[in-house]
């Protein structure tokens, strides 16, 4: 693979051209991700600020496979491919391992998975990872439906998204149901540190993983990110979602600290749900169907009771 070379700006010093260190990225390029996945986009976010003494397991899925096709693997870190329901699990296994072999401080173990293999598949390994107390950071990247697979709906697909298996039609509006509360499943095992981010905003995500890793127990992330093929988007506005679903109140961002919020994204400049919707080919029935007028409005009550639960304006 070839190194992820990031040149910092040029600053001048007492009138001379000095330049910043080059850093190198810990998720190598001439990865198979598709133009403008969100999902890569969060993983390296997620390793940069987690730094190099990183141990990572992997669920099948969008993730694992575009980013490990043999003989190559674009992970700059010991990583290991788990089952689809069990990075969870994989990850509490070495977590372990290194407690008992006293080097529980030479690294941090990461579990990553999708939102299918978080929040449905692997749902019962996750709950018994954070039960027991693994000092293991799990990381949900939710695209919002399997994405690998051919777009089926998740646990995590939002109301009335249009999917393979929950299409619109003459019979339906899309999925019938709204978002699992996963953030808040976590936290209802008491952990110590459960946040939502997104990858339209950038600092936040690595302020929030720093802080999960500067904790000792089980941690769980759960990180927004758009999918141009799955959600029919433009690749160009992948932030440009991500920031409009944080800005709608459709996907607050919050942290919670065993069992209660402590802190909170404000929403500066709210925008109407529509302005998300408009942006992605998974809504666009709910603009030609006769009817989809009061669809909408269903969908901007949750974005104002998101508004209201975590009194983000």
């Amino acid at each position: 693979m070839a190194k992820d070379e990031t040149v910092a700006n040029k600053k001048t010093v007492a009138g001379k051209r000095k330049k910043e260190p080059i850093t190198e990225s810990l998720v190598a390029p001439g990865h198979r991700a598709c133009a403008g996945c969100g999902e890569l986009l969060a993983a390296r976010l997620v390793m940069n600020a987690a730094g190099k003494n990183v141990i990572a397991t992997c669920a099948t899925g969008c993730l694992e496979v575009v980013s490990s096709a043999y003989p190559q693997s674009a992970w700059k870190m010991p990583w290991i491919h788990s089952l689809f329901e069990n990075p969870a699990a994989v990850a509490a296994g070495i977590e372990a391992a290194l407690k008992a072999l006293g080097r529980e401080d030479e690294a941090h173990v990461i579990a990553q998975g999708g939102d299918g293999a978080t929040a449905d598949i692997g749902v019962g390994c996750l709950s018994g990872m954070l039960e027991r107390g693994h000092n293991v950071l799990y990381v949900c990247y939710d695209n919002e439906a399997y994405m690998n697979t051919g777009v089926q709906r998740s646990g995590l697909t939002p109301f009335e998204a249009s999917t393979t298996t929950a299409p619109s039609g003459k019979i339906s509006w899309g999925k019938t149901t709204d978002k699992k509360t996963m953030p808040e499943i976590a936290a209802a095992h008491g952990i110590p540190y459960v946040a939502t981010a997104s990858v339209g905003y950038y600092k936040d995500l690595e302020k929030k993983v720093k802080k999960a890793l500067s904790i000792k127990g089980p941690k769980y992330l759960q990180i927004h990110c758009p999918c141009p093929l799955g959600w029919i988007h433009d690749p160009a506005l992948t932030i440009k979602v991500a920031q409009t679903a944080v800005q709608t109140g459709l996907i607050p961002l919050f942290e919670i600290e065993y069992g209660k919020v402590t802190s909170v994204r404000k929403i500066v400049k709210r925008k109407p749900v529509e302005e998300y919707l408009k942006l992605q080919g998974r809504f666009r029935h709910l603009f030609k169907k006769p009817g989809g007028e009061e669809e909408i409005k269903n969908i901007q009550a949750i974005a104002d009771e998101n508004i209201r639960k975590y009194s983000l304006i």
